[in-house]
């Protein structure tokens, strides 16, 4: 027993450790670089916020394919199948890279178009059409990192996507620094100097996942040129598996994404210094949730082994114990941001209004995240290890369409609440996907080998 709680702990610090490093690594210098930017004011605040809201939906469409190809490399892990690995991954890649390219042809040709979907205001709208038609320069760049550092984790490679991210951020946040001030000798480009340092770190993040990728003896012990062909040429059932694993996380985390940014539309319609107090606490959202997503993404990884092995008991009894350790980490955080919260909102060059709207908003998420972090770890991890990603799909399709986004139109516009009421009224969706998980995660179903 007492060997069998050493390897789990240890698998489960291997895999969780270098991805929470590194969540907490991007999510602490976003806050820096959104304190930066909280010093040119409310407008660029939510401007800024609204551009990042529509490209969040690039990042949730490329985090699905991801998570399709993670289901598929931690089974053939567990599996030995080097061949599957080799023609998961490049399927993957190119799946990635034509998301890439469509959402960098929308951003380019038609930004002034999409802003005007969150936003009528003006000078709100005018900051955040810089800022997207830059940003999405740095498409392809991440779908490539992004799918290379899924097949390294599952084969034990972790800290290299670390050590990328950890140049990527301290990279940014320096550019951040002299392109958005002037300092060092360039011109103060304010919103505009932001996006040009989130591109240049976003391709030496790229840079350095491929060299060391490239040079990997896991992923040179095959022909590249065959298994891109295999990955192309694949037969009816294989297909029909893959398509059975990626659409229905697709269709979910777009569904997901859209209903994020319809919140971002409310939001944006309630005025600049209620989306000025959202913006302030997104990199802080972004800070508690990524001390915990290293946990998420070790259980889809550690829990696919097992089945890819057939350990079906395993299976279940280490997904319990994961979902208790998410547990007890996002309550002990919640404590520290209601502590700290205020102090935070401090930090900007804002009214005392605007801040005051944040910490209540920062409230609102304490009580709520311990919920968000188990959806995480049993949606996110558990339940699509096993490939039956339909099931998450309907679950985040009845929280998000049936609850929450009704639930915000009703409370901002029919009862015209403030908006840290609206956003804790609109998140209980996440109790709806928790109660649904767990029943499904009772009956055992999810649990099947690929």
């Amino acid at each position: 027993m007492k060997k069998r709680e050493k390897g789990f702990r240890a698998d489960l610090i291997s895999i969780a450790l270098p991805v929470t490093l590194q969540s907490l690594l991007q999510s602490s210098f976003g806050m820096v670089d959104q304190i930066m930017i909280g010093q040119l004011g409310s407008e660029s605040i939510a401007g800024i916020g609204l551009g990042g809201k529509f490209t969040s939906i690039y990042a949730v469409v490329l985090g699905a394919v991801a998570a399709a190809a993670g289901i598929m490399a931690a089974q053939y892990v567990g599996a030995k199948d080097e061949r599957g690995m080799g023609r998961s991954f490049y399927l993957n890649l190119l799946v990635g890279l034509s998301l890439a390219g469509g959402f960098l042809a929308v951003c380019g040709f038609f930004p002034e178009a999409v802003m005007s979907l969150y936003t009528q205001d003006e000078a709100m709208r005018a900051q955040a059409v810089v800022y997207l038609r830059i940003y999405a320069i740095s498409f392809p760049f991440t779908a490539m990192s992004t799918i290379m550092a899924v097949f390294l984790r599952c084969v034990g490679k972790a800290a290299v996507p670390l050590a990328a991210s950890f140049f990527s951020v301290l990279l940014n946040t320096g550019l951040n620094y002299l392109l958005i001030f002037g300092r060092g000798g360039f011109p103060a480009m304010g919103v505009k100097g932001a996006a040009i340092a989130s591109v240049i770190a976003q391709t030496v993040a790229f840079g350095v996942t491929a060299v060391y990728f490239c040079r990997d003896a896991v992923f040179r012990s095959y022909g590249r040129g065959e298994q891109v062909q295999a990955a192309l040429r694949l037969t009816g059932e294989e297909r029909k598996q893959y398509l059975g694993i990626l659409m229905p996380i697709l269709i979910c985390e777009f569904l997901w994404s859209l209903g994020e940014n319809m919140y971002a539309v409310i939001y944006g319609h309630l005025g600049t210094e209620p989306c000025a107090a959202m913006t302030m606490t997104g990199p802080v959202q972004g800070l508690m949730i990524g001390l915990l997503s290293g946990v998420s993404q070790a259980t889809g990884i550690m829990i696919g082994r097992h089945l890819g092995k057939g350990d079906y008991g395993k299976a279940y009894r280490d997904s319990r114990k994961l979902m208790v350790c998410g547990f007890v980490g996002s309550v002990a955080l919640s404590f520290l941001l209601l502590w700290l919260g205020r102090y935070y909102v401090l930090l900007y060059n804002v009214g005392a209004q605007v801040q005051s709207m944040a910490y209540l908003v920062l409230v609102a998420f304490a009580i709520i995240s311990p919920v968000k972090v188990q959806n995480m770890i049993l949606g996110g991890g558990i339940i699509r290890s096993g490939g039956m990603t339909r099931y998450v799909m309907w679950i985040d399709m009845i929280g998000t369409w049936v609850f929450g986004v009704p639930l915000g139109f009703l409370t901002a516009f029919a009862w015209k609440l403030p908006i840290h009421q609206v956003y804790f009224i609109l998140s209980l969706e996440e109790v709806i996907r928790f109660l649904i998980s767990v029943a499904v995660f009772r009956k055992k179903s999810w649990m099947r080998r690929l």
